[in-house]
């Protein structure tokens, strides 16, 4: 057994843990996680006439939401009702108000991802941490929610069972909680676990569920990788003289097999650049500067990018995230917190938190990190007034995945691009597969490389089983488990996301309603009923995407001149594919706001013949683009380049931009990148048209 010595913030919250015996207490439904999940399912268990109680382990509710995530992950908003649109509803109205914006005034915040589904809409999909906080004290003070804080449960012999059902719940302090129904909303699945349901860690093998994207992934790793030719030796060119930090000597392993490497965490920072609200990075006790040698490496073996994706969020705030090869994600360094015990756990949080910390000092300061990246860093800090406990730094890691039960019903690839269906809707994803990285091994040319990246979409919002956030009826009959819900690593990859958790555990909790109403087990929940329920809150079970006219939908061979769409052209570094709001063809790509120059699209194309020709870019606007997009174009005389603004829309049939004209000979070539731009550089089409002499 392994040894974890106690984190710092363990004792704080606990201080004293009493064994002594507690009358229990006793609720019609009773959640065990403080999550956005736990919060909204108590919300609509209050709304149901159900006595209810949220447990939360630690001392702050809302889980991620709370914790650092404001930038709303989801793919189609549109698919996000019920309780969780209320939430964004709330956000929206706290920004409404003038005292909101302290370090911004409103007009000048502009987000770097969608804020609104529609124009006119009332909500706001990104915000602070202390604003989620706030919206959802407000809210649990409106409704009345009891939520118990620092209590853990006993999850070797706290869960009390009896024919198929939990009767009773204990704490490690024990206290002791009756209810009718549970619910488990934590990121880990204690409850679930301590209550012997299945359950599964790690990645399934692609034979298990007939899928092509779990198990081991080498042949995906297109983004966030090294570059070629990073030495992984302690000493370079010497292998005996060992690896270096944290590279796995048993990888990769056999493409497309199991094993039980789990998903990088990290936390997502709340970074400013505000003078008065910014606190430096600062070189964390316990430093070792080891740990980053592949960092420095990297960029000497000619890494240009800035390691991590800055999502703007209001008052010069941001939601701060993973992004190349060495960055935030702590890779391979949590393959035992799903099972950990507390202490375990702390121990490897509180590693997490040492090496983030240190890394944002070494980005910031190290001689040896490219000055353009360094002096961009080194203007940011933690900010002073976001978790002032941690000095801006919080206690909640982002565990993207822990434990997954094991129902009659798994959620797998299939079932995200509904090659096969599911009956029983009760919410929806939308978000592409995303898996990040679970290992960093030595290739056989004997370089250092991750794998486990994984970042497939291009498919419609589909459907999620009621039965995949139910146990077996032969292992429990009164528990949900609306976040840790029965499903592969991949298609967990895309439904993990906090909106989506909101919209499970109101389900679940509206689930919980009916089968106490009517006394059987969860199972046994007439689904006409429950779904009655859940579209009469708004919860949305279908979406039909819609129709899109005619003028803003367009196939090459519809459009005049010499068109190459972005499927056609060469392209090299970060691109991600996206369908909304496409002009040509299926879809466009964007560069996921790089602003690096490693992003490259080369459009080429054979022209009928020497002439001049204008050239035109296609593209879908967006408030979160670049204003100075590099288009540079080869013609005959030469190359210009010109910036274009993806902001403005585009003046030709709604869809193109002119660039110019020129004289071409037989070859039309355009090259596009992300070579310091200030927004997402969107790659659609290209067109080359000719003019009259």
């Amino acid at each position: 057994m392994k040894f974890y010595p106690v984190c710092f913030f363990a004792l704080i919250l606990y201080p004293a843990l009493s064994l002594q015996a507690a009358e229990p207490e006793s609720y019609d439904i009773v959640i065990y996680g403080g999550t956005s999940a736990g919060i909204v399912a108590g919300i609509q268990a209050k709304s149901m006439g159900k006595s209810v109680v949220v447990i939360e382990p630690t001392d702050r509710e809302g889980g991620l939401t709370t914790g650092g995530l404001g930038q709303t992950d989801i793919g189609n908003k549109q698919v996000i009702g019920g309780l969780s649109r209320e939430f964004y509803e709330r956000i929206a109205a706290h920004y409404t108000n003038p005292q909101a914006w302290k370090w911004q005034k409103r007009e000048e915040y502009k987000d770097s991802g969608q804020t609104r589904t529609a124009k006119g809409e009332a909500t706001m999909w990104t915000f602070e941490p202390g604003a989620a906080l706030a919206v959802y004290r407000k809210w649990i003070e409106e409704i009345g929610l009891n939520i118990v804080f620092t209590e853990r449960l006993d999850r070797e012999s706290g869960v009390k069972t009896d024919n198929y059902r939990i009767t009773e719940i204990g704490m490690e302090s024990g206290r002791k909680y009756i209810g009718k129904m549970f619910i488990d909303a934590t990121y880990e699945g204690d409850l679930m676990a301590a209550a012997g349901v299945d359950y599964s860690v790690g990645r399934e093998a692609n034979a298990q569920y007939g899928e092509t994207l779990n198990g081991v992934q080498t042949r995906m790793a297109r983004h966030h990788n090294f570059v070629d030719g990073v030495d992984p030796w302690r000493v370079k060119g010497d292998p005996a003289s060992g690896l270096l930090p944290f590279l796995d000597p048993d990888g990769p392993g056999e493409e497309g097999s199991a094993d039980k490497r789990v998903q990088a965490y990290c936390y997502r920072m709340c970074l400013t650049n505000h003078p008065e609200n910014r606190i430096p990075f600062h070189k964390p006790e316990g430093y070792d500067e080891e740990w980053y040698e592949l960092l420095l490496r990297n960029f000497e073996a000619g890494e240009k990018g800035m390691p991590w994706i800055n999502s703007s969020m209001p008052n010069r705030k941001t939601d701060t995230n993973n992004r190349t090869g060495f960055s935030t994600d702590f890779i391979g360094q949590n393959y035992d917190y799903p099972e950990a015990d507390y202490a375990g756990r702390d121990a490897i949080a509180k590693r997490h938190l040492l090496y983030q910390q240190g890394l944002m000092w070494t980005l910031a300061n190290h001689p040896r990190v490219p000055d353009a990246i360094r002096n961009q860093v080194a203007k940011w800090g933690m900010c002073k007034d976001e978790f002032t406990e941690g000095n801006g730094w919080q206690k909640q890691l982002y565990v993207r995945e822990a434990r997954r039960m094991i129902s009659d019903f798994v959620m797998t690839q299939n079932h995200c691009q509904q090659k096969e269906k599911v009956t029983d809707r009760v919410g929806m994803g939308a978000y592409t597969m995303d898996s990040h990285n679970t290992q960093r091994y030595v290739t056989a040319e004997g370089y250092a490389k991750n794998e486990g990246d994984v970042q497939v979409g291009g498919f419609p919002p589909y459907p999620i089983s009621y039965q995949s956030i139910v146990p077996k009826k032969s292992q429990c009959r009164n528990l949900f488990v609306p976040v840790c819900l029965s499903a592969s690593h991949m298609a967990f990859g895309s439904i993990r996301m906090e909106p989506v958790f909101m919209v499970l555990g109101q389900s679940a909790a509206t689930a919980a309603s009916l089968a106490i109403d009517d006394d059987i087990p969860v199972q046994d929940v007439s689904y006409s009923k429950l779904k009655a329920r859940l579209e009469s809150d708004d919860q949305i079970l279908h979406y039909d995407a819609p129709p899109r006219a005619p003028a803003n939908y367009h196939s090459i061979k519809s459009l005049k001149g010499i068109v190459v769409d972005e499927s056609q052209a060469k392209l090299t570094g970060p691109w991600t594919k996206s369908i909304l709001g496409q002009g040509v063809h299926h879809g466009y790509h964007h560069d996921g706001n790089g602003q690096d120059g490693n992003s490259v699209a080369v459009f080429t194309t054979d022209l009928p013949g020497p002439g001049k020709y204008e050239v035109q870019i296609a593209y879908s606007i967006n408030g979160n683009r670049a204003t100075n997009t590099p288009v540079k174009i080869a013609h005959a005389a030469g190359e210009d380049t010109v910036k274009v603004n993806q902001k403005k829309k585009p003046e030709i049939e709604d869809l193109f931009t002119s660039l110019g004209t020129w004289q071409f000979d037989k070859t039309g070539t355009v090259t596009i990148t992300n070579k310091d731009t200030d927004g997402f550089v969107i790659i659609d089409a290209v067109r080359w048209l000719p003019k009259a002499e």
